[in-house]
């Protein structure tokens, strides 16, 4: 991992000001943010996507292979 040499230093001082490794505030700061951050499903956009092929599907009669049901749909617009 290759990092600026000024931001490397600010990482340095805030690490020695929490009594803290470089490796261990960086990875406090990477589990912080990867616990924040927010999967596909907390997306509206997403939620709604899903359930258009949920009844896309359910509209589907039998068993139909999902790759050819989204051609199919694709190609008759």
């Amino acid at each position: 991992m290759s990092l600026d040499d000024a931001l490397l230093a600010r990482i340095d001082r805030a690490a020695r000001a929490l009594g803290l490794t470089r490796s261990a505030f960086l990875s406090r700061l990477a589990a912080r943010d990867l616990e924040s951050t927010p999967g596909p499903g907390e997306s509206a956009a997403v939620r709604e996507a899903l359930a258009a092929l949920d009844r896309l599907f359910a509209a589907q009669p039998g068993r139909e292979d999902a790759t050819a049901a989204i051609r199919a749909e694709r190609d008759a617009r």
